[in-house]
């Protein structure tokens, strides 16, 4: 069989409902591996909060945070590192419209830090942010936004997260891209114009001098659709949103609580 590029969006797809990996779905990554196949995850996470997974997965690939901001090799110096900001007025602007988009929190994302507004901190989850406990020095002030964001990142109180990130794209003269995040809460992530984990895996196909039908991607949520209309086998989990359904090519046979994607691989290559 010839050797594929399997890119694995986190969570709600690789990791399981308590945000972990199983010893399963470790041990069969590491087969595919050695089977000479090239996996790498495209996740909507800032890298603090992806390193653990890369490690644990013992991966030495290119790794995609903030959903193709940044595209590198974790812990490494790379020359084909790629980097795709947001320019910092719109950071402030997000701020500007604070109450119009009933944010509890609205957060500038960079590679190693975040700068978070505070107001409703008793409704934050720290988890959310890869920390124990949301600190002063973390707070966002408009006077200190010096540098441009890899994303935007909030969470808010509409009922209808789907639609909020349609009249925000509107608001924004589609020059962002915004995307919702998988799970129970209603969380948007912002990226810059034409940024997407399928633009990041476009990058690194050249890079591999592979073509898309090299590539099978697994997801579950609005943000991994380009991904799955891009790849040569699009997987959609089975607890997957509506929203990525109708471009999927497969189902996954199991949910991402059943060890979904690791069954998958195991089928196709073990």
């Amino acid at each position: 069989m010839k050797k594929k590029m399997i890119a694995l969006d986190l969570d709600g797809t690789l990791l399981n409902n308590e945000s972990q990996l199983s010893d399963y779905t470790i041990d069969v990554i590491q087969k595919v591996k050695k089977a000479g196949h090239t996996v790498l995850i495209a996740t909507g996470r800032p890298y603090r909060m992806a390193e653990k997974f890369y490690r644990q997965l013992q991966l030495d690939t290119p790794m995609i945070n903030f959903n193709g901001s940044l595209t590198h090799i974790p812990g490494k110096q790379w020359d084909f590192e790629q980097e795709i900001l947001i320019d910092k007025q719109y950071l402030i602007d997000f701020l500007d419209n604070e109450k119009s988009f009933e944010a509890i929190f609205i957060a500038g994302e960079y590679k190693n830090k975040f700068f978070i507004t505070q107001d409703n901190i008793d409704e934050i989850y720290p988890s959310l942010m890869g920390v124990e406990k949301i600190t002063p020095d973390t707070l966002i002030r408009r006077e200190s936004i010096t540098s441009d964001p890899h994303s935007i990142l909030m969470h808010t109180r509409a009922e209808d997260r789907y639609a909020l990130a349609d009249e925000m794209k509107k608001h924004f003269k589609y020059e962002l891209e915004i995307n919702t995040w998988g799970g129970p809460l209603n969380i948007l992530e912002t990226c810059a114009k034409g940024v997407s984990k399928a633009t990041a895996l476009s990058y690194l196909l050249d890079h591999y001098k592979a073509s898309p039908e090299d590539l099978i991607a697994f997801g579950d949520e609005h943000n991994d659709v380009e991904m799955l209309q891009l790849a040569g086998t699009g997987y959609a989990m089975k607890n997957a949103s509506d929203k990525l359904i109708p471009v999927a090519d497969q189902m996954t046979r199991f949910s991402n609580d059943e060890d979904g994607v690791a069954r998958e691989l195991e089928a196709l290559f073990l």
